[in-house]
């Protein structure tokens, strides 16, 4: 079964050609990062994928009714605005308290439903707004650079939290990623971007392709194995991984 399907995927801004003959799939369950150096491309392919952008050529292809949590890179608050967590979570519509509880257990910050939205850390924040992309119970979450502006250990924290939500919702996890070794280790597959798909397939066939050692240097594949993480197991809602 697949969540979504890119097919031939052409995207424009103005007369400049950011992405060209990008296709793709996402099966249910599985984690699949998506890396590339800037400017490759890879938060307008991800716009596209959710429709907020209309690509000049190609389709994407999403499975009717399919549900899509979005943690987008950055969300610039206003620090005097007077509102609680809580109440960010209830916009744009209302959520019971029971609902943001779960919410906010699964992201890892129970703690912060009376917290003021403009006192959070950077860390907090990410995972508020990983708790709402929740609220919706996602079929697919996809993460635009989530852990921009956080230090290695926090980065670490995150991505273990993503593997325990899908372990524990069994939904699909696209994510774009510049932390290549700590998020690679997480990944079932890996998607190398630059304009179009240079390589792709699991963390360690990407990591010794030829096309991702000469964006990354050889220097990446090494440290991609301090950061291994093997999975043994089965997940319930998803395929082995």
């Amino acid at each position: 079964m697949t969540l979504i399907a890119v097919e031939g995927l052409e995207i424009r801004h103005g007369a400049r050609r950011v992405l060209h003959d990008v296709t793709l799939t996402l099966r249910p369950g599985e984690i699949v990062t998506i890396v590339g150096p800037n400017g490759s491309g890879k938060s307008s392919l991800l716009r596209a994928m959710i429709g907020a952008i209309r690509p000049a050529r190609g389709r994407v292809v999403r499975r009717p009714g399919l549900r899509i949590g979005y943690v987008p890179q950055r969300l610039t608050l206003d620090a005097s605005l007077p509102m609680t967590v809580r109440r960010f979570l209830s916009l744009p519509r209302p959520v019971s308290d029971a609902e943001a509880r779960v919410a906010l257990e699964r992201a890892g910050v129970p703690q912060v439903a009376p917290a003021q939205v403009g006192a959070l850390s950077g860390g907090q924040l990410q995972r508020v707004l990983l708790a709402r992309a929740l609220l919706g119970d996602p079929e697919l979450l996809i993460l635009d650079e989530p852990t921009q502006g956080l230090d290695q250990p926090g980065s670490a924290a995150f991505y273990r939290q993503i593997e325990a939500i899908r372990t524990e919702t069994g939904c699909a996890v696209l994510m774009v990623s510049h932390e290549l070794h700590v998020v690679m280790a997480a990944s079932d597959r890996v998607i190398c971007l630059n304009g179009h798909v240079c390589c792709e397939g699991h963390p360690e066939q990407v990591a010794s392709a030829p096309e991702y050692r000469a964006l990354f240097g050889t220097g990446t594949q090494g440290a991609l194995a301090l950061y291994r993480h093997e999975h043994t197991h089965r997940h319930d809602h998803g395929p082995a991984a």
